[in-house]
């Protein structure tokens, strides 16, 4: 069976790639340039997509600065660093992206339309300490009406999954299974700051640093710093 794959590159989606493939699934992955701040992911999600063995590997450009309105994707606003767990809770962080997940799923899901693929797998995660309103399963839900509403496939009542496999799996449950299915963690990307070595403070560095930490584990990526 076909599926597409979103595939930042990050511990997370190159975890749901490779599950696709361990659920038997033909691969085609695709990637957003969006002109973020830390684009250097997407040097993470092309090496991530050849190493599993992908049939494709779109790359969609579009440039999100236009409005900004998040830390990726307007210089002006600060992305948080060497916050505490409780800080990164308290409320939606600046690094949200206004209705990222909404954009990305509606390019996948024209893919797949178009493929014939019948599933769309996304690494969304609900207990993720960033908190983001489109990584919560009500979000997930609603959009999987919208699969079936909006598309011939859907009307004629063959529908499009979308698959999350991971959005209600602790941190260092993602890290437990990628090392099941052998994700190359030292070529996957996470952080926020948009320099060439990780910063490891910021909130994503700093929720994988830890989820490592809590499995006794080192993760391989080079950090500029540890917080």
């Amino acid at each position: 069976m076909k599926a597409v794959i979103l595939l930042s590159g990050g511990l997370d989606s190159s975890t749901v790639l490779y599950q696709a493939k361990a659920d038997g699934c033909e691969c085609y992955a695709i990637s957003f340039d969006y002109q973020q701040r830390h684009r250097r992911e997407l040097n993470s999600a092309r090496f991530v997509a050849e190493k599993a063995g992908v049939l494709a590997h779109q790359v969609v450009s579009f440039d999100l600065r236009l409005w900004g309105g998040s830390a990726l994707t307007d210089d002006k606003i600060d992305v948080p660093v060497e916050r505490s767990l409780g800080e990164m809770s308290a409320k939606i962080p600046v690094t949200y992206v206004p209705a990222r997940n909404t954009i990305f799923l509606s390019f996948a899901l024209a893919y797949a339309e178009t493929i014939g693929a019948k599933k769309v797998y996304i690494g969304v995660n609900a207990l993720d300490y960033s908190g983001y309103p489109d990584c919560r399963p009500d979000y997930i839900e609603a959009m999987q009406e919208v699969f079936r509403l909006g598309t011939k496939e859907g009307r004629e009542g063959e529908k499009i999954e979308i698959v999350a496999p991971l959005i209600d799996l602790k941190k260092t449950e993602i890290i437990e299974l990628g090392n099941k299915l052998g994700v190359p963690w030292e070529k996957t990307w996470s952080c926020y700051a948009g320099d060439d070595v990780a910063c490891g403070v910021c909130d994503s560095c700093s929720l994988r640093l830890a989820a490592f930490d809590e499995l006794g584990l080192n993760d391989p990526l080079p950090y500029a710093r540890v917080g």
